[in-house]
């Protein structure tokens, strides 16, 4: 084990490049670029997708190219800072470098507070549609046999967890990808029994704006969060054999591909049905197929929606417990979880990260409409916060970048630092909707106090290192 005490206040700056890692190096190229393709396609496209046409109608495009334009914004800060400084900790070292110690103790625990929080409402819904499939075993014994399944899976060797990524990421892409030629034939009138669709459902039922640009906007609030998960690609890929030129690559294969599969569904939805048909909670995906005659539409896509919950499960596990790990070692989090096994990896992380998942989870069987509700809204707006702060780092390290080792960056931001700056007011424009929007407006408050109380218990710990 290396040597892991945290700096004082008065040192000076962590020399840039890779960090030293006691952790496993057995991810590959392979399950990076799958990792950033598959990260971010979950259930929040297959189903919750559904609430923001709802709301936008055909503008439901605009809105995914607005909230997949600052995606891609912020994956590009992501893998510039990730190629220049691999770390397990991936964004909380990089605030901890470029804004002190309290930044990277408050986006390391923020970040893993949402993963094991919102860990429980995806093994609470795969274990739903498990359930239905199979009534006779209850819902709670389905959530037992996922934990336990991936807890040892993350436990056995990071190869495994790039494994399971790399196959239920290919089976989502190419759910996608199929979806996507299908709709293609069945808008050009290709495909047996159906006819050129036209502008129809574009042009009618009030336009393409029916709700104006505040639907667009209403749209952007309903969608935006369902590109979080991008973030774990540039924690593995410091577990990687080569981190700086495999997160490179990843980030550089998954960008363009990620807004050309969200929006190109919602293109291909909203061409073939009346946006007036969506009704939230019911997936767009299943309405398309049923109405092009793919036979057990219904049950295709809970197929898809299953693995794609399982998967995120698997992925924020992972995630988890690495960025715990890395509190750990810079002396922000218990030194108890620095253990390492032979294998490269962190035990004693793995299981506090799924050991507050398992209390998540009861929470949210026991009272998903009281206490887990407040958990939830808690870690709402969490994901902006962290953004932001990554957004912040980037300028500041880029510069340092610069003046230290121009040589270093394998991947740039664009547009430097212009598009930076965009990107944090288009957040700060995010979350002031989200303020004057009765629905969101309590995730904003409670996200903000837990970020509040992070932040207090940061400035304590700084008080005390000085005082020491």
């Amino acid at each position: 084990m290396h040597d892991t005490s945290p700096a004082s206040p008065a040192s000076p700056p962590a020399p840039l490049g890779p960090e030293p890692e006691p952790l496993s190096h057995g991810l590959k190229q392979r399950h990076l670029t799958m990792l950033g393709l598959g990260g971010v396609i979950g259930a929040g496209l297959f189903v919750g997708s559904g609430a923001g046409i709802a709301v936008a109608g055909p503008g439901i495009v605009l809105s995914y190219l607005i909230a997949g334009a600052l995606a891609m914004l912020i994956m590009r800060m992501l893998g510039e800072m990730a190629a220049a400084m691999p770390a397990s900790g991936a964004f909380s070292v990089h605030a901890e470098r470029a804004l002190g110690r309290w930044a990277g103790f408050a986006v390391g625990w923020l970040y893993w507070f949402l993963l094991v929080v919102v860990l429980a409402v995806e093994a609470t819904g795969a274990a739903t549609i498990a359930h239905g499939w199979a009534p006779g075993v209850p819902q709670w014994a389905w959530v037992l046999v996922f934990m336990v399944v991936f807890t040892v899976a993350n436990l056995a060797a990071v190869k495994n967890f790039g494994e399971f990524e790399f196959w239920f990421a290919a089976l989502k892409v190419g759910a996608i990808v199929a979806f996507l030629v299908l709709g293609a034939l069945a808008i050009a009138g290709v495909l047996p029994d159906t006819d050129p669709v036209g502008l129809t459902n574009l042009t009618g039922q009030g336009g393409f704006l029916p709700h104006g640009w505040s639907g667009v906007v209403s749209g952007v609030l309903a969608v935006v969060f369902a590109f979080g998960g991008l973030e774990v690609v540039t924690i593995a890929a410091a577990e990687s054999d080569d981190p700086a030129r495999n997160v490179a690559r990843a980030v550089r294969s998954a960008v363009w591909r990620i807004l050309l599969f969200y929006v190109g569904s919602m293109v291909v939805i909203v061409t073939l049905l009346p946006w007036t048909a969506m009704r939230p909670g019911q997936s767009p995906y299943v309405a398309v197929l049923d109405s092009i005659g793919v036979p057990g539409a219904g049950q295709i896509m809970n197929v898809v929606v299953f693995v794609a919950l399982l998967s995120a499960l698997n992925a924020n596990l992972y995630g988890s417990s690495r960025m715990v790990f890395s509190l750990a070692e810079r002396g922000e989090g218990p030194r108890g979880l620095l253990k390492v096994t032979r294998g490269g990896v962190p035990r004693r992380a793995v299981l506090a990260s799924v050991a507050f998942g398992f209390v998540s989870v009861l929470l949210n069987l026991k009272w998903p409409d009281s206490v887990f509700l407040y958990l939830l809204n808690a870690v709402g707006a969490v994901l902006l916060f962290v953004w932001g702060l990554i957004a912040v780092s980037q300028l500041r390290l880029r510069r340092r970048i610069e003046r230290e080792a121009p040589q270093t960056p394998t991947l740039r931001m664009w547009g430097f630092p212009w598009l930076t700056w965009v990107a944090l007011a288009a957040m700060a424009a995010v979350l002031v909707l989200m303020l004057t929007d009765d629905g969101t407006r309590p995730q904003v408050l409670w996200s903000s106090a837990a970020t509040g109380a992070v932040l207090l218990v940061a400035w304590v710990r700084e008080l005390r290192t000085k005082r020491s």
